[in-house]
């Protein structure tokens, strides 16, 4: 039971921290679309996140373990949102820099910290290990899942208050969904920065929020011993440096790259792309937490679900499941013109696209988790390296390049790591 426990009570701060990071970069295109202020922002916090991968992450945790790197880089998503009450250019980079400097370490140690439990309670129960990091993986992500919900509630509720409704009619020209490009100037026209007061209770909040996961992780989450939560003893940088390089010499490892990268891009097309250019163009800025909340259902379910039945499914169908999923939504976004009229649809493709990310992130955690046990730290490192850099190219893509084009990429990412894994 204590390791159950750990892994509970680190997954509900996980979700506590994550429930104001994760609304607040839904928000980030639509809230700061001035000069791609937002998503620049948002990019510079993944490109931020690639270089914590090669230099912070695996000589954090080896030195201060999985729970105090996991404490310290939670800070981060703190400071985050203090950077948001004071928008502009500045502030927000200087902020992006931060979180993103600290996500990667967060991400591998709390990933680490899984897999070392779920093995150490394999042992106990005489289980295969991969069932009960399955297990482990489907809590950790219903509760990073549900941050969606609980976020995104807040941000709807208090947004609403005094928001404006958006008036699009049939006779107009459609600006929203993948017309966007060629009419940005009236997309603009459409996306109306909500007031003051509503904005700064929200930030208040999350800001309360995420203060309260960090000291929950600090007090209630057992510190491991460090040679059951790492690989080795503390090692020098560029011992780890380099661990983290020579995980590519591995054709495992090389071939999961574009598979790996796509869970970044995808992930980031629906809240950069998705929020803005579907959901606040043709609805209103408020009604971005009420899409979201759906993505965060849909993706909490399929979570707890998917870690429950992949000892009985195995991984290779819930992969082809969550790859059908992502292409059937990408291909209904490149025909769909959204309206305000057809309402249902705008949480619709959330909630397929939750369930899809859900396998993801469980599945691929636990595939690097197995694949990569000897090394935790380095293979934990390189899934953030590149799922960060197919982020930050999604989001530094939004300002040059059509959301049509976005969707293809996707497409031919999703469908070349699928084929790579097959081969692995």
């Amino acid at each position: 039971m204590g390791n159950l426990k750990n892994v509970i009570v680190i997954s509900c701060g996980f979700s506590m921290v994550f429930t104001s990071i994760g609304s607040l970069q839904s928000l980030q295109s639509s809230l700061n679309a001035e000069e791609g202020m937002g998503v620049t922002s948002v990019s510079v916090a993944y490109a931020m996140m690639i270089l914590s991968s090669l230099f912070v992450a695996p000589t954090l945790i080896s030195y201060l373990g999985c729970k105090w790197t996991v404490v310290l880089c939670t800070g981060g998503g703190v400071i985050y949102t203090l950077g948001n009450f004071f928008p502009g250019w500045p502030s927000l980079i200087i902020a992006s820099t931060i979180i993103g400097l600290g996500a990667s370490p967060l991400w591998a140690a709390v990933s680490t910290y899984i897999t070392a439990t779920g093995n150490l309670q394999a042992e106990i129960d005489k289980r295969e290990s991969s069932d009960v990091i399955n297990q482990y993986f489907g809590i950790l992500f219903l509760a990073h899942q549900s941050s969606n919900v609980w976020g995104n509630l807040l941000s709807s509720l208090i947004l609403e208050q005094g928001s404006k409704p958006v008036n699009v009619s049939l006779e107009d020209p459609m600006f929203c969904g993948v017309s966007s490009c060629l009419n940005s100037s009236g997309l603009e026209a459409l996306m109306e920065r909500p007031g003051e007061r509503p904005l700064n209770i929200l930030l208040g909040c999350y800001l309360g929020i995420g203060v309260l996961g960090m000291l929950t992780i600090a007090v209630f989450v057992d510190n491991m011993k460090e040679k059951e939560a790492t690989d080795s003893e503390k090692k020098s940088f560029c011992t780890v440096f380099f661990a983290t390089f020579k995980r590519l010499k591995d054709y495992r490892q090389a071939l999961l790259i574009p598979l790996t990268m796509f869970v970044g891009l995808e992930i980031s097309f629906l809240t950069g792309d998705y929020t803005s250019v579907y959901a606040t163009c043709a609805l209103g800025i408020h009604y971005v937490g009420f899409v979201m909340i759906c993505f965060g259902v849909s993706g909490s379910v399929t979570a707890l679900t998917v870690g429950k039945i992949s000892q009985y499914t195995g991984r290779k169908v819930l992969i082809a499941l969550a790859a059908v999923t992502n292409l059937s939504c990408i291909l209904g976004l490149l025909v769909w013109r959204p309206h305000p009229d057809q309402l249902p649809a705008f949480f619709i493709f959330p909630s397929l696209w939750g369930m899809a990310d859900a396998i993801w992130q469980t599945q691929m955690n636990a595939l690097y988790g197995v694949l990569f046990y000897d090394q935790k730290e380095a293979a934990f490192s390189n899934y953030r390296l590149w799922e960060s850099l197919g982020s930050a190219i999604s989001f530094a893509l939004s300002i040059f390049i059509c959301v049509e084009i976005k969707l293809y990429i996707l497409i031919v990412v999703l469908v070349l790591g699928v084929i790579l894994y097959a081969v692995i």
